[in-house]
């Protein structure tokens, strides 16, 4: 069912016509830029995005620390898959058309792909990437939002969405990221935890700040504290035997 409004009296198609309506004036070269760019340029932007935000958030002197933000990292993929999942029946729900199949004038740089136009994929996709890279690190999360956004944007430049389109997608993508986000945590921890404590695949996950000696003199720490603790823990241990013979033995000399 076309269960969005396609009229011109529409605010939605009013800023769609705005939008697109400046490849009437912009040069050929921008256009083939914003064409690469909202096809392909962004999204292997935000990939870029996430290898390096791996690399950064790995390299800590906490292994605790780099488990859980590599879980975050392995999670903005999965969550832009789910995403996109999620919105396979939504767009059949709705069932609305590409905006050039219900309005003229409409330039389209790019040939819509056949299928419904609510919600759009390459929105979704983009801000469940970002989102799911801004719980790992904030910086480069902010980074890929306003990639997404970009993106967005180029989508309705291009004449294959209306902003709404683009505007669902955007809160899509944000809503898989965060609310699946604890449950994520909970399955993909435990496994980087491991993984990280790998003689052979752990840097895959920490990669302690410095050099090799200083890396290794890290964990040698990790494992002083280790020991410190189970000692501590023998010590108490120890101690409240300790106290309870000595008071078995006062009870008997009273006795």
């Amino acid at each position: 069912m076309a269960g969005l409004e396609t009229t011109g009296s529409n605010p939605d198609v009013g800023l769609l016509y705005d939008i697109n309506g400046l490849t009437a004036t912009a040069p050929d070269w921008v256009d083939r830029v914003v064409t690469v760019a909202g096809e392909y340029g962004l999204i292997l932007a935000l990939v870029l995005l996430t290898v390096w935000t791996w690399w950064r958030v790995r390299r800590t002197d906490c292994r605790e620390e780099a488990a859980g933000a590599v879980a975050a990292v392995v999670w903005a993929p999965l969550a832009a898959g789910i995403a996109l999942l999620v919105n396979i029946p939504i767009r059949g729900f709705v069932g609305r058309p590409s905006p050039a199949e219900q309005h003229r004038g409409i330039e389209e740089l790019v040939a819509a792909r056949g299928d419904f136009s609510f919600v759009s994929d390459h929105a979704t996709l983009a801000m469940a990437l970002a989102v799911g890279l801004f719980i790992a690190h904030r910086r480069a999360g902010l980074a890929g939002i306003a990639l997404a956004v970009l993106l967005g944007f180029s989508r309705v430049y291009l004449g294959v969405h209306y902003p709404t389109d683009v505007i669902g997608g955007l809160a899509l993508g944000t809503a898989v990221a965060l609310l699946l986000s604890p449950l994520a945590s909970a399955l993909l921890t435990p496994l980087t935890k491991l993984i990280a404590r790998s003689a052979t695949v752990g840097r895959l996950v920490w990669s302690p700040k410095g050099t090799r000696d200083e890396a290794g003199s890290v964990e040698e720490r990790e494992r002083e504290q280790e020991q410190g603790r189970e000692g501590q823990e023998d010590g108490v241990r120890q101690e409240s035997g300790a106290v309870g013979v000595s008071r078995r033995r006062d009870r008997d000399l009273a006795a």
